[in-house]
């Protein structure tokens, strides 16, 4: 179930990238009526538990690995929004911008060549601890039987399947619950210490 649970929490961080990090781009640069827009979307969203919004998208898509994915990347996007935009807040009004601005570069290539790579570091931190956010909503949509269909190993659906023996055979859901405790946090600690090690702010 390890190659099926992390390529779920892979790809669903990658969605939520994808999709996350334009939306943060866009509103926190572009402002006014935009940003307004999107930052009510994104407000709509964070106010359902993610894990009940992947639960209802999954509930209206379907189960398998796609939906899942898809289901949990949309779930997790409005983080990745929220953290560029504030981001984008703060550099967007550094010298190196305006200057940009007062050349005439177009908005597009100030995006993606000057903002985006000052914003990498929050990224790459949230995408860590995305992680592990992602393999514990896969978990819960295994276990509820709307995740990863049999025959494919998921930890989720081994430890919902694992109830049936819990005093016969213990270790049928002993063991994935383990190895979800176990993986969501080293990607926690990870995420930890990559922001302790690249954000100047925590490194005293």
């Amino acid at each position: 179930g390890t190659r099926i649970s992390l390529a779920i929490a892979v790809s669903a961080v990658f969605v939520g990238l994808l999709i996350g990090v334009p939306i943060g781009l866009i509103s926190g640069y572009m402002g006014g009526k935009i940003d307004f827009m999107l930052q009510r979307a994104i407000d709509t969203m964070l106010a359902f538990p993610g894990f009940l919004l992947a639960l209802a998208l999954v509930s209206i898509i379907g189960v398998g690995f796609k939906n899942v994915v898809l289901s949990i990347g949309i779930s997790t996007l409005p983080l990745y929004a929220r953290l560029v935009r504030g981001c984008v807040l703060s550099i967007r009004e550094q010298t190196y911008v305006e200057a940009a601005r007062a050349l005439g570069t177009p908005n597009r290539v100030i995006l993606y060549r000057h903002i985006l790579p000052n914003a990498m570091v929050p990224i790459i931190v949230q995408s860590s601890l995305g992680m592990g956010t992602s393999i514990l909503f896969a978990a819960g949509l295994g276990f509820l039987g709307l995740g990863v269909q049999p025959p494919f190993p998921e930890w989720g659906a081994m430890l919902g399947s694992g109830r049936s023996y819990i005093f016969a055979s213990p270790h049928v859901a002993t063991f994935p619950g383990i190895a979800i405790f176990l993986t969501v946090l080293g990607f926690n600690l990870f995420g930890d210490g990559l922001r302790d090690a690249l954000d100047p702010r925590f490194k005293y």
